[in-house]
């Protein structure tokens, strides 16, 4: 590992003399990949740089101990010598953690997908919710959101939403939503006051553009139509809507939230386009089937991931066993202590499998 870390630091060196260079912005791809690679290695560099200092500080305790007579002076030197230890630990962990293999999306914006499941009208309720408390949490971070289709059932429920979250980091934050969740509550309609469960699927794709996945267009068939419910001037009264199928796979996808049928038919295509990526990236996971084991859950839809119980005021995480008190802060938006404990006990389990 420390060899490895020597070359980061010779690299970083390189890159600092390269991007001092003069006439380096004239070739802005060039400027662009030198920055990048710079930003990618900075934290391990500022790591390894700390723990070396506090590697240093060990051994100069040590040393000074070995002839200190003073007692008040050794006293010092143990402290500093016990808290040193505690960072190179620290330390050592934290760039264990920043050289394990990096998710390529993890930068990428995503596709969401929520679908009513199992429960009517109370699955789309909850599929509504759902929506709005990844919008919420989205906001709080000030990404944006950009609504691709959506197909209510008229009483508020969403019987499937796609959206797009738009921020530096999505995907490696959102990815751990996808599979189903689960509610357990009383519904307004239920009059005997028993409790129901209802589900919805959540779908997380990263974004895919055109280099991650080619899209050939002889395979895409579109039809254009009116667009119906709720829409302001020009979107009920023209041809804007969009439906694309693709006849491979026979995936359909209908867009009709934008006036503009071209606008509407670019939204389609990105979403078909992440479903298939989607598609590839799940073989490539059943092909390294391994790995995918030694990792939380990212994508299989059929797995239960969460139940957020009403009558008790509680969300679960059955993946990590991690149950919060406190559900409606967490359908307000508060996800982060979920996000950050699932990816905790994902870079746990592949740190385990690294050392085994």
């Amino acid at each position: 590992m420390f060899d490895k870390l020597e070359d980061i630091l010779v690299r970083f060196e390189e890159l600092l003399n390269e991007l001092g260079e003069p006439g380096v912005t004239s070739d802005p791809s060039r400027f662009q990949r030198l920055m990048k690679e710079q930003s990618d290695l900075q934290p391990i560099v500022d790591a390894y740089r700390a723990y070396k200092t506090n590697q240093e500080t060990i051994e100069d305790s040590l040393s000074m101990l070995e002839t200190e007579k003073d007692e008040e002076m050794r006293e010092m030197l143990k402290e500093e010598l016990s808290e040193a230890k505690k960072n190179v630990e620290d330390l050592e962990r934290q760039i264990k953690i920043l050289l394990l293999p990096k998710d390529p999306n993890d930068q990428k914006n995503v596709i969401v997908e929520i679908r009513a499941g199992a429960g009517g009208d109370e699955a789309a309720l909850f599929a509504a919710e759902v929506y709005r408390m990844y919008v919420k949490y989205a906001e709080s971070l000030r990404w944006k959101t950009d609504m691709m289709s959506l197909n209510e059932n008229g009483i508020g429920g969403f019987k499937e939403v796609t959206f797009m979250i738009q921020g530096n980091g999505a995907f490696s934050r959102l990815k751990y939503g996808s599979g189903v969740h689960r509610v357990q509550r009383v519904p307004e309609t239920e009059s005997g006051g028993r409790i129901h469960t209802s589900t919805c699927t959540v779908a997380i794709m990263p974004e895919a553009e055109e280099i991650d996945f080619h899209l050939d267009l002889n395979d895409c068939k579109f039809d254009v139509f009116r667009a119906s419910g709720n829409g302001g001037q020009c979107v009920n009264t023209t041809d804007s809507a969009v439906r694309l199928t693709h006849i491979p796979t026979g995936i359909v996808i209908s867009c009709q939230d934008e006036k503009s049928q071209l606008k509407n038919k670019d939204k389609a295509l990105k979403v078909l386009r992440s479903r298939l990526y989607e598609m590839e990236l799940a073989k490539q996971h059943d092909a390294e089937a391994e790995a995918r084991r030694s990792q939380i859950g990212t994508g299989d839809r059929s797995e239960k991931i969460r139940t957020y119980n009403f009558p008790q005021g509680r969300v679960t995480d059955h993946r990590i066993k991690l149950t919060l008190h406190r559900l409606e802060n967490v359908l307000d938006g508060d996800l982060a202590e979920i996000i950050d404990s699932l990816i905790a006990a994902d870079q746990a389990a592949k740190l385990s499998t690294l050392s085994a």
